[in-house]
């Protein structure tokens, strides 16, 4: 077997109460890696088109990669692989907390969960015994995340579900410690296989192909981690809100169901103001995670609780128009402790309030006032009254409601927190990322909008380059499973220290902006390991990764998830954005909205797909894809 990798599956049917581990497929793991990459390729083998997302046939696939289970900073995730209940295409999120760990002292790299349970079960698994556990969870259904977890344990590690994931909230999420797997739904989907939670304990240690440099090697990388702006000093004392103030400057900050960029009150909200007014002195990380984005606040009634990331601040703050970050906290709690994503929370919760301001339906709430908002979640995460439409996601509402042109989602997925009228390479991302409106299948408005190099976010340059060289990277991250943020650290030092108003870094983002073609080259090229990631690969499994290689390995596996959206139906015609981005301006200088009519056909074209976005059959062929 491969370093790094457990070397089973564990195979789990709860109609029968069966289970059986299983080899990994070596050579799966080999073109894949492992997280959402492999649970990729089980979901396309095992499933025919057409299942329904929330029955028996839709498997629920939990995966780690060769990281996880080491010491590597930011190695603490795991991947859920299934159908999309929201999308209908192909649905994964990734998770931190320490279940990802849990699993791989288990001695398991993936679990895949069959079928469905007559009546709620939780499951207990035993790496050292290989014992696996059905029982009876009448106790634990109905509780809130925060209290499954409290009665289950601290010996074991956990993955649960809430309220919303059990009454199939479509953007219901699945919960390891405080942190969630949130996005497409996948926990609504737990939710119909009246599975609670699972459960797992081991003692199994990680082997590595070269223990002694991997060592030595993250030791360097946590002081380089320590000496980084991003990762060492604006995370730590901001957390992720820290951007807000940037994303506001930029007039990309989603405000009023995205009608405007620009939040007068955005100070209110941002971790600057968390940092000062709202920070209960904690500042809590993932599992050998340096870096402590995480922030913890004080809410009424329930004492120190997580405090909100950046894109619950925007979609649930400036989004909604609330200037109040204890609403925020509040909202934030309550999400969690339900099961469900606060991204498409809070655009569904946008949406309302547009419908009603425009006198179309009235859930109850409105923009700026909070009066109604937190009595609402709560109605969503248990599908009651107006609830219960919200709780089916923004593309369905406006199914029913009206409203399309102001639906903020792509393929069902709602848009995460950053406008692509001023952020156009971002806006190609949102377009054509698999699963939908996200920003963590690539993040490509670092690169023009909210990092350092600040090039020209409106101009044609580069906008359908980066979402292709960004997407690629971020499925290989996340099938390792890493961290997103780690991508933070690939601008160096430097670059982040230069005054942006100088002529260096005019100059450097001038040569940036016209690099297109030797960008894509330099990032092809196969050749030693050059970033941290790349180099733990290497030591771990003994094979040299460089980031030509995880280039072809996330074009691998973006196709394949191409792929699988295309055998569900979802076409190059669902490659857009809504109506208000492409037909509704925000800036002065823009008579219209984002010009993704003029960079997609160059986006397809890099990608080595049609004029309908289907994938090439030289294309797969290169990509040794099969299909």
């Amino acid at each position: 077997m491969i370093k790094g990798y457990a070397g089973r599956v564990l195979e789990i049917d709860l109609a029968s109460r069966q289970f059986a581990f299983k080899p990994l497929d070596e050579d799966i793991a080999r073109d894949y890696i492992g997280g959402k990459g492999y649970g990729t390729r089980l979901l396309y083998d095992r499933t025919e088109a057409g299942i329904d997302p929330l029955g028996p046939e839709n498997p629920l696939i939990f995966a780690t990669g060769p990281l996880n289970g080491s010491v590597a900073p930011q190695s603490n995730r795991f991947a859920v692989v299934c159908k999309s209940p929201l999308t209908g295409g192909i649905g994964n999120a990734t998770c931190g907390g320490n279940y990802a760990y849990g699993m791989k002292r288990a001695g398991i790299d993936v679990i895949v969960v069959s079928h469905q349970s007559e009546r709620p079960v939780r499951i207990e698994i035993n790496g050292d015994r290989d014992e696996v556990s059905f029982i009876d969870a009448s106790d634990l259904w109905g509780l809130g995340t925060y209290a499954t977890q409290e009665k289950l344990g601290k010996k074991l590690s956990h993955a649960v579900i809430g309220p919303a994931g059990e009454n199939k909230v479509l953007y219901a999420g699945i919960v390891s410690n405080e942190r969630i797997a949130g996005r497409t739904g996948v926990g609504a989907v737990m939710g119909s296989k009246n599975l609670k939670a699972i459960s797992v304990t081991g003692s199994r240690k990680l082997e590595m192909d070269d223990p002694e440099a991997f060592k030595t090697y993250t030791k360097e990388v946590r002081e380089m981690f320590k000496d980084h702006p991003v990762l060492g000093s604006s995370m730590k004392r901001f957390g992720t809100a820290g951007i807000v103030n940037t994303t506001n400057g930029r007039g990309i900050l989603p405000t009023r169901n995205f009608q405007r960029g620009h939040f007068d009150d955005a100070m209110t909200i941002s971790g600057e103001w968390m940092e000062d007014h709202e920070l209960k002195g904690v500042k809590t990380s993932c599992i050998h995670c340096p870096v402590t984005c995480g922030r913890d606040v004080e809410i009424e009634g329930k004492g120190v609780v997580k405090g909100p990331e950046y894109e619950t601040v925007a979609l649930l703050g400036s989004n909604l128009e609330i200037g109040n970050l204890k609403n925020v906290n509040e909202w934030n709690y309550l999400a969690d402790d339900l099961g469900m994503d606060t991204i498409s929370l809070g655009a569904c919760l946008s949406f309302a309030m547009e419908l009603e301001e425009r006198g179309i339906w009235d859930a109850g709430i409105s923009f700026g006032d909070p009066d109604g908002v937190s009595s609402l979640i709560e109605d969503i995460g248990h599908r009651r009254g107006a609830g219960d439409d919200l709780a089916n996601g923004t593309k369905r509402m406006s199914e029913k409601f009206g409203g399309h042109e102001f639906a903020m989602h792509v393929k069902g997925l709602e848009l995460s927190a950053y406008d692509p009228r001023g952020s156009f390479a971002q806006g190609v991302e949102y377009a054509t990322t698999n699963r939908g409106g996200c920003h963590v299948q690539g993040a490509s408005m670092y690169m023009e909008s909210t990092g350092p190099l600040t090039i020209n976010p409106q101009n044609m340059k580069l906008k359908a380059d980066i979402p292709v060289l960004m997407q690629n990277n971020a499925c290989a991250i996340n099938s390792m499973v890493l961290c997103i943020f780690t991508t933070y650290g690939m601008i160096p030092k430097p670059i982040h220290e230069m005054d942006p108003q100088s002529f260096t870094h005019r100059a450097v983002s001038k040569v940036f902006e016209n690099l297109g073609p030797m960008m894509r080259i330099a990032m092809s090229m196969k050749g030693s390991p050059m970033m941290w990631f790349e180099k733990w690969l290497t030591y771990i499994t003994g094979t040299k990764f460089s980031s030509g290689h995880l280039q072809e390995i996330g074009g691998r596996i973006f196709n394949l998830e191409r792929m699988y959206n295309l055998r569900e139906g979802l076409t190059g015609k669902e490659d857009t954005l809504p109506p208000r981005m492409l037909n509704e301006s925000i800036f002065e200088n823009m008579d219209s909205g984002h010009p993704l009519g003029e960079l997609l056909p160059r986006y397809y074209k890099l990608r080595g797909w049609d004029a309908d976005g289907v994938p090439l059959r030289s294309t797969l062929d290169k990509l040794r894809i099969q299909v």
